[in-house]
């Protein structure tokens, strides 16, 4: 197991060179001048061959790209022109409203879909089945900022019960504000999470020791919670890694509709100031995310599906 969990941490750890390489690239592909772009035209000649200087962008291409992944690794990422302060430091101010709610949201998707998904797997055929796949479906459908905005307009406006816009500090200031943003997001996860857990629910409950466990006496609670839902629940943790990236993608919209200062937003305001460098990091920052949840997601199956620990120890 030690041995698998070190050949998977390599394969992170290439993987993510491999991103920054790719970010670097896209970086070098951007037409133009990104020093002139960031500055606009009316910056003088002079200051833009300041911050060229500064960035590094007289280099040659493989000189830039050793002193951008010696920067990555010393966490030096350079100030932001456009933001006037250095990139470390404004990502850190707003990576807190961003990881409450994407936790929050997760958390939400995660136990409403799974409660959903078990029901529907054990009624099989039914018309609560029916009824909970349809509206799955229903929901999977609806855009998320098209569902936030409904939310505000009756929860927020018309009920007074949560706040529209804006973020507080703090776990009870993120839970009263985020409450919305998370509910947006998390429908369009539900569905995703009810689907899959419900279809390897279904195929669980038919195996040989579930039956096998039901008739040694056990109580169909015991049975569900302790031998069909421990195995079942592996498809889900690879789906939950995969559609991380799409929920960090996501979650800049509705930062947006929301008006949260987190890392979504600033990633759009950097998008329209073209300040290349914060957007860098920032693609950087989700892949390095998405990739460890695929390392955490990995380790979670070997330790929860016992054929998983077999295959491994046999491979």
């Amino acid at each position: 197991m030690l041995l698998y969990f070190l050949r998977r941490l390599l394969l992170s750890l290439a993987q993510l060179l491999g991103l920054a390489i790719v970010v670097f690239l896209i970086l070098q592909a951007v037409p133009g001048d990104p020093v002139k772009i960031m500055l606009g035209e009316r910056a003088s000649p002079e200051y833009v061959e300041t911050v060229r200087e500064q960035m590094g962008l007289n280099e040659p291409v493989l000189a830039q790209l050793w002193m951008y992944l010696g920067r990555i690794l010393s966490g030096n990422f350079g100030d932001s022109v456009t933001f006037g302060q250095s990139i470390p430091s404004l990502v850190a101010s707003r990576i807190e409203p961003s990881a409450y709610l994407i936790t929050y949201g997760l958390l939400l998707a995660v136990v409403f879909g799974s409660v959903l998904g078990i029901v529907a797997a054990i009624r099989s055929g039914s018309v609560a089945d029916f009824s909970i796949r349809i509206l799955a479906t229903a929901i999977f459908a609806m855009p998320a900022f098209w569902v936030g905005l409904v939310l505000s307009l009756i929860l927020g406006i018309q009920l007074g019960w949560f706040p529209v816009s804006g973020y507080e500090p703090g776990l009870a200031g993120a839970l009263r504000t985020l409450t919305l943003p998370a509910i947006a997001i998390a429908l369009s996860l539900i569905a995703v999470v009810l689907r899959t857990l419900r279809a390897s629910m279904k195929r669980v409950l038919g195996t040989e020791y579930v039956e096998a466990a039901r008739a040694r006496g056990y109580s169909e609670s015991r049975v569900i919670g302790k031998h069909a839902l421990r195995n079942a629940v592996t498809p889900t943790i690879s789906v939950l890694a995969v559609v991380l990236g799409f929920l960090i993608g996501g979650t800049a919209v509705i930062e947006q509709v929301f008006s949260i200062p987190g890392l979504g937003s600033l990633l759009v305001q950097a998008v329209e100031r073209r300040d290349y460098p914060v957007v860098q990091v920032l693609a950087l920052l989700a892949g390095a995310v998405v990739i460890l949840a695929g390392l955490v997601a990995d380790l979670l199956q070997a330790g929860l599906d016992p054929r998983v620990r077999s295959a491994i120890q046999n491979g």
